[in-house]
């Protein structure tokens, strides 16, 4: 016989939607301890008590000709998951941004009659609006992070709720003052290649490369590595950096505090620019993807920028490099004013805080785990 337990399946391919996952199932745990949560996460949310599928490393694909390879795989995971969903009886289900995979999921879901909860919304206003049709027919309701995403949603006929950004509920957030007033002696440099395999390997070589340009020109100058969950200091060996006893690894548990306290950033595109908007740091947002991938994306991208504390704040508020302007001369040559010009941080701080100020309110998730148990109860 079926399980009569009340479940919720919850979806996030990648470490940024793990991270946003684990604090709504912690939500869901206070608000219905009772309630069987299963899906595909990654190490946070298996801590906070999801039932695993899939680990989300099996998801951590970057680019089209990757995605490509791995078809056949997600093709099974899906068929897999909907099987599972129909089994338990699942009425509701959470979807956390990776559009590729849970706007497929969805559509199944749908014809099954389980309601979806779509959190973080594909970006959409970024990459072109013919998934906006697709979302209107398959998600029930949509919580957004940026309050922008209302007003885009709403033009084309679709109705999305402003939760807020989750960012917003990390402690270390809140304990950030004012705007950076003084370079610290002797300035800090962090790097964040990417919380993805791929990402690190194409990020992180001219990152060092830009770091041992700097160190020449900018006295005492300390390096820090953030590493993302799952990667170790061998990462720098694996990735060809030879001669690295100068740059200091830091854990992922520990990478709050580079971004606090780095007088600047090198920061792969991504959640870690906003990240580094709510510590008021300084950066050079880059990326690099596969040509083919990079081809394919210039000829969708529909807005001028590609960093999201650009996008948030509706101007470019720090430098941007993409594929071959990703070198170790352009990456010094951009960041280095941030790391010798106090007139320029401190224009800078204030200019990220203000675009923290566009995320909102904490809350975003409890916000999202109420919407879902309502969704639950509405569904019987």
């Amino acid at each position: 016989m079926p399980d009569a337990t009340p479940s919720l399946l919850m979806v996030a391919g990648e470490v940024s939607g793990d991270l946003h996952g684990s604090k709504v199932l912690a939500r869901l745990r206070e608000h219905a301890p009772g309630l069987s949560v299963y899906g595909i996460g990654g190490d946070r949310m298996r801590d906070e008590g999801l039932e695993l599928l899939y680990h989300a490393d099996d998801f951590a694909v970057v680019g089209l000709v990757e995605v490509l390879r791995h078809v056949p795989r997600f093709k099974s995971a899906l068929d897999r998951t909907v099987r599972v969903a129909e089994a338990r009886r699942t009425s509701a289900a959470i979807l956390i941004d990776y559009p590729g995979f849970n706007l497929v999921l969805a559509r199944r879901l749908k014809a099954r009659g389980i309601r979806v909860l779509y959190y973080i919304s594909p970006q959409v206003w970024a990459w072109g609006e013919g998934r906006v049709r697709t979302i209107a027919r398959v998600v029930d309701r949509l919580a957004v992070a940026f309050p922008f995403e209302v007003d885009f949603y709403r033009e084309r006929g679709v109705t999305a709720e402003f939760v807020g950004h989750p960012l917003l509920e990390e402690p270390w957030v809140g304990e950030v003052g004012g705007p950076k007033t003084d370079l610290d002696i002797p300035p800090v440099l962090g790097l964040l290649p990417g919380s993805r395999r791929q990402e690190v390997a194409r990020h992180l070589l001219p990152m060092i490369g830009a770091a041992a340009i700097l160190r020449e020109s900018v006295p005492g100058l300390r390096v820090r590595l953030a590493l993302a969950q799952g990667f170790g200091p061998e990462v720098l060996g694996e990735c060809g950096v030879r001669g690295s006893d100068w740059i200091e690894p830091v854990a992922a548990a520990d990478v709050p505090d580079v971004l606090r306290t780095s007088t600047a950033l090198l920061v792969a595109s991504g959640t870690a620019t906003l990240e580094a908007a709510c510590a008021g740091t300084p950066m050079v947002v880059l990326y690099r993807v596969s040509p083919l991938t990079y081809l394919v994306g210039r000829l969708a991208l529909r807005v001028p920028d590609i960093g999201l504390v650009n996008l948030v704040a509706g101007r470019r508020v720090v430098p941007e490099l993409v594929q071959g302007g990703v070198t170790a001369a352009r990456l010094a040559r951009e960041v280095l004013p941030f790391l010798t010009d106090r007139d320029r941080v401190r224009e800078a701080s204030r200019t990220l805080l203000a675009v923290r100020e566009k995320l909102g309110t904490p809350g975003a998730s409890d916000r999202v785990a109420r919407m879902a148990i309502s969704m639950i109860g509405g569904a019987g």
